[in-house]
């Protein structure tokens, strides 16, 4: 074989050996054997809501100095970004005049929604997987049934109350709203934390402000096509704090899509999967920004839907 075929061969072995690197995702799922049982045992299913206990309430109400409520939550209705074919469709129905003197009327709605999913939402276990396997190696078929999940339900959940800690990742970077698809890294959560002069501890509700929301119901096609968020490392590094949920005001709390092609929303397994750590999204974090409010007592309950994937909510930080 002459130089120049040489040559060709060996270009030819450099270009497929450089595909194939770039073809090996940069992340995947944990196998069973190294995330289960889960560290709040075998049997466990409220992973991170394990957190809340009187002790931690009370600590949280110590957050509180003024008094005053700030709202967290988006209003649920039909001008709201919606991903993929989700809907929120709200039908009034007057349904009588009671006859008696008073004559009183009576009015009623039926709401036609993925109600778990829609709106500023919460994420339970039941809603990501990896294959057919969910947190604490639970089964998708074997809990899966026509009217919910026998096991790892949003019931589960309960009132969640604990300190809360809001990163303004977008005021530390100086912009109103980071760019799409900015990914959130370690250096950027801890320069954010050391600007507010803010710790994390055990426990809290971490809340990520972006700056995408100012997007809600003003250009929804660009709000869910991509959003800046927390990227892997920033995620693994916020997991190891034992937060009690992982919030944003973007649709998946994660950058998306992600910088590597190769994988799906993976901070979504990570946090749900792997370490059973919930996440809450689509918040509304205009007034905790505005007001730099970085600390609060944080309290939100899951709409109590039994074998649901998720809940939409109605969290709010109080000051």
């Amino acid at each position: 074989m002459n130089t120049a075929k040489l040559g060709i061969v060996a270009l030819g072995l450099t270009l497929a050996t450089t595909a194939a690197i770039s073809q090996t995702p940069t992340w995947l799922p944990p196998a069973e054997k190294d995330r289960c049982p889960s560290k709040w045992g075998a049997a466990d299913q409220r992973g991170s809501a394990n957190h809340v206990k009187p002790a931690s309430i009370l600590k949280a109400a110590q957050m509180i100095k003024t008094g005053e409520i700030i709202e967290l939550a988006h209003v649920l209705n039909d001008k709201m970004p919606f991903f993929g074919t989700r809907r929120f469709d709200m039908h009034i129905k007057r349904t009588f005049l009671n006859q008696p003197a008073n004559k009183r009327g009576s009015n009623e709605e039926i709401v036609i929604s993925e109600i778990g999913q829609v709106g500023t939402q919460f994420d339970g276990f039941a809603h990501q997987s990896h294959e057919d396997s969910l947190y604490n190696c639970n089964k998708i078929s074997e809990i899966a049934g026509r009217t919910g999940f026998t096991k790892l339900g949003i019931h589960q959940v309960g009132t969640i109350m604990s300190r809360g800690v809001m990163i303004d990742v977008a005021a530390y970077k100086g912009v109103a709203t980071l760019p799409d698809t900015y990914e959130i890294t370690v250096e950027d959560l801890e320069g954010a934390l050391k600007k507010q002069g803010t710790t994390l501890q055990p426990g809290d509700a971490i809340l990520i402000n972006t700056g995408w929301h100012k997007l809600w119901a003003v250009d929804n096609a660009r709000y869910v096509k991509s959003c800046p968020g927390i990227g892997l490392g920033a995620a693994q590094w916020l997991i190891a704090k034992d937060p009690v949920l992982l919030g944003a005001d973007n649709w998946p709390v994660e950058v998306s899509p992600n910088p590597d092609p190769m994988i799906s929303l993976p901070v979504h397994q990570l946090a749900l999967v792997v370490h059973g750590v919930h996440l809450l999204e689509n918040l509304k974090l205009d007034d905790l920004a505005a007001k730099q409010v970085y600390e609060f007592a944080f309290m939100m309950q899951p709409m109590k839907m039994q074998g649901a994937s998720g809940s939409t909510v109605a969290p709010v930080a109080v000051r």
